[in-house]
């Protein structure tokens, strides 16, 4: 298992490398990089806080429902789809005021941005693991 440490250099890793692909992508379509710069932060940190909230309620929702919160399959793709919606309905408004560009040309950009980051993602984690392995040790003691 991963140290407390390891887990903040990835996550903090994968943020200011995510938004800084994003900030040069963007500014060489001729936005404001600034903008788009805070823009990022501001939604790396509604994203954080959106997580912990929906998560806290998802699960006392299935401990209500349920009396446990083991998900199968098909709640974790509900489940990522209502927390993708939800911060649709946050970020969509945003990015169409700061870049000044309609709701609808805000969502297809967001929609954008989230298939940017799913492969990202995977791409980042995969990198990771290969640069900054598992210890030996943790590995036998976490299956």
């Amino acid at each position: 298992m991963r140290s407390r440490l390891d887990r903040i250099r990835h996550a903090v890793g994968f943020e200011v490398i995510g938004l800084l692909l994003i900030v040069s992508v963007m500014s060489q379509f001729g936005y404001n990089a600034g903008h788009v710069g805070a823009m990022g932060v501001f939604f790396s940190v509604i994203a954080t806080v959106w997580n912990y909230v929906y998560n806290v309620a998802f699960d006392k929702m299935m401990e209500k429902r349920y009396g446990h919160t083991r998900k199968t399959t098909g709640l974790r793709i509900i489940h990522a789809i209502i927390f993708e919606f939800g911060l649709l309905w946050v970020t969509v408004p945003v990015i169409a005021w700061v870049l000044k560009m309609t709701l609808w040309e805000a969502f297809l950009m967001d929609i954008g941005l989230v298939l940017f980051y799913l492969v990202y993602a995977y791409v980042y984690n995969l990198a990771y693991d290969h640069i900054f392995p598992v210890p030996e040790s943790n590995t036998a003691t976490a299956h």
